[in-house]
């Protein structure tokens, strides 16, 4: 794979997972917990992909065949971790969402 397609696919993977967990945070809002929850892990599927990129640049480090640090491959390396801080303070929305949900049902005289 030549070095523009690795960094595009740490660069797609991670901007699908941040979409997800963005778009997971306002099902939430807006109450719908299940499909939050479908998005948070199609999120999660999509950060394993960037890093499995990420691990075979590392593992070809390893044996001798270095990388190119472009300003490209350090913008990839950006989305990747901006994606894992999102899809990780999305998970914790969502469950202040469920435990606000929750209580409000328990408050109003009906249980979950």
């Amino acid at each position: 794979m030549e070095n523009i397609d690795v960094i595009m696919d740490i660069i797609v993977h991670a901007g699908n997972a941040r979409s997800k967990a963005m778009k997971a945070i306002k099902l939430a809002t807006d109450k719908k917990l299940d499909e939050a929850r479908e998005l948070i892990e199609e999120a999660g599927k999509e950060l394993v992909k960037a890093h499995q990129v990420q691990t075979n640049l590392i593992q070809e480090e390893t044996r001798g065949n270095k990388t190119e640090v472009s300003l490209f491959m350090v913008h990839a390396q950006d989305h990747f971790m901006n994606a894992l801080t999102v899809r990780d303070l999305a998970m914790e929305i969502i469950h202040l969402h469920e435990i606000i949900q929750k209580n409000h049902c328990l408050v109003r005289g009906k249980e979950l």
